[in-house]
């Protein structure tokens, strides 16, 4: 796997594909600049090696050219960030960008505009990624969070760039952690699976149940098995067509001596507010008009322990609707139990947007081995599938 630390980019023009697809507020300010600190590591490889760097992203979801998705309005918070007054050209491709790179000196950083302001980008148009091609000398693609993605700056381009191709710190890690989870030796391994939805993790779970020891399943999702089983569940949220789905991924698990951890109790609520009333309740009898909102005090005890006697932990998805006070503790406690194990020695990994949102938020973001930044390219990963942005690199 070729990195940025097998070149030396003395007098190079390094193309780098980052993710600066940040969320920026109403005065079109940066909210979350987590991808950028992230991309800061290959840049400054670029540049302490004495060349310089051409930066392309994307920006939110344009149709046509939006102002509002300029990637001028992210200048001054990359500039900040990597400490290098940022450069800026106001298109991607033709005349002005090439002129702009062949300006570009040693230790400077050049931005290109939205690159979705083409449609072409999306369609992975070959004629477009070859223009792309020309603005640098080496292609690094540091951009995990559309690894999944077959575009034209995240995988047909690399074909330009034959011999002059490799992964930033940033993706390399990424892939690194993955592998590490689903080719761990250091066991029992756990799974954390949470949100809404089990449809969204199926895949998820079939690849990935021949290589974790405890499956633990939280959230929304839950109900679907509990259902299946025989459970009465209120009005909690339920696919009743994934039921016997759920109860076969029940027998798969046990066919192949992976336990499963289902919540026993929730916090059951008469409405879904904040402000609801509220009673812990078995989660196989919850009341008419009540839905489970989040995992009751014996589920966090039960799964804490499971987590403790863990050595890789992976984390996708918060098991209660953590944005709402009154139904946060269950994840908070989770991410204490994930953060000790990490502090006794254990790997652990959390991605996916929901649950990097509630690291986050709850301060765990620097008590976890590690956050990804990718949440469809990691779940695809788990999925087993080959991702065309990793792929490009590798032929």
């Amino acid at each position: 796997m070729k990195t940025v630390n097998d070149f030396n980019f003395e007098n190079k023009k390094a193309l780098i594909r980052v993710d600066f697809n940040v969320p920026l507020d109403e005065a079109l300010q940066v909210t979350d600049a987590t991808r950028i600190e992230a991309a800061k590591p290959t840049i400054l490889k670029v540049l302490e090696d004495g060349g310089s760097a051409v930066l392309m992203s994307h920006l939110g979801r344009p149709k046509g050219v939006e102002q509002k998705f300029s990637l001028k309005n992210i200048v001054d918070k990359v500039s900040d960030i990597i400490g290098v007054q940022v450069k800026y050209v106001n298109d991607c491709i033709g005349p002005d960008v090439e002129a702009a790179v062949a300006n570009l000196q040693n230790g400077e950083v050049l931005i290109l505009e939205n690159l979705r302001f083409y449609s072409e980008e999306k369609a992975g148009d070959k004629a477009f990624a070859e223009k792309l091609s020309k603005n640098g000398d080496i292609y690094i693609n540091d951009a995990f969070g559309t690894a999944h993605r077959a575009h034209a700056s995240t995988a047909i381009i690399a074909e330009f760039f034959p011999e002059n191709k490799c992964f930033g710190l940033l993706l390399a890690k990424e892939i690194e952690s993955l592998e590490k989870v689903l080719g761990s030796s250091e066991k029992p391994v756990t799974a954390i699976l949470g949100g809404s939805k089990v449809s969204s993790k199926i895949t998820v779970i079939e690849n990935i149940l021949d290589k974790i020891d405890h499956l633990i399943i939280g959230g929304g999702m839950g109900f679907t098995f509990i259902k299946a089983q025989g459970g009465d569940i209120g009005n909690s949220i339920c696919e009743d067509d994934k039921m016997e789905l759920a109860l076969s991924i029940l027998k798969q698990a046990e066919e192949k001596g992976v336990k499963v951890h289902l919540p026993v109790d929730v916090i059951a609520a008469d409405a879904f507010s904040n402000d609801a009333n509220t009673q812990v309740v078995d989660i196989y009898h919850i009341p008419d008009g009540w839905e489970g909102l989040d995992a009751g005090p014996k589920t966090n005890v039960g799964f804490s322990y499971v987590i403790a006697q863990s050595k890789t932990i992976l984390w996708n998805g918060p098991i209660g609707v953590f944005e709402m006070k009154a139904f946060s503790k269950g994840t908070i406690e989770l991410g204490n139990a994930v953060a000790d194990a990490t502090a006794d020695g254990a790997f652990s990994l959390v991605g996916g947007g929901d649950s990097v949102a509630a690291v986050k938020q709850f301060g765990f973001a620097n008590k976890v081995s590690y956050v990804s930044t990718g949440g469809g390219a990691m779940l695809e990963m788990l999925e087993g599938k080959t991702l065309p942005g990793i792929q490009a690199i590798l032929d």
